[in-house]
């Protein structure tokens, strides 16, 4: 079992063996925990809210497309867009 040093500003120097065994890169994001007198490192991915949001709506079949031409996209996205301005006119009307 390697050991590692800690240094003046608290830092660690995660060995050879063990990055390449648990396959850690430069810039991956470790979530570090102190249990019982131990600190562990886990590796974490940071996934951005709104893709983490967008990946939902995908699992839930929230999505249009694929397009094959930016016209078709532009075509759904008028033919939402009155869709959407029926429902929100039947809604003020209901008021």
């Amino acid at each position: 079992m390697p050991l590692v040093t800690v240094k003046k500003k608290f830092q660690v120097v995660i060995p050879t063996a063990v990055r390449k065994q648990v396959k850690i890169r430069v810039g991956d994001l470790l979530e570090v925990k102190a249990e019982r007198g131990k600190v562990s490192m886990i590796p974490k991915s940071a996934v951005d809210r709104g893709i983490a949001e967008s990946l939902e709506d995908f699992k839930k079949g929230r999505f249009y497309g694929p397009f094959k031409t930016a016209e078709e996209m532009i075509a759904s996205l008028h033919e939402n867009a009155k869709r959407l301005g029926r429902v929100n006119k039947s809604k003020q009307s209901a008021r």
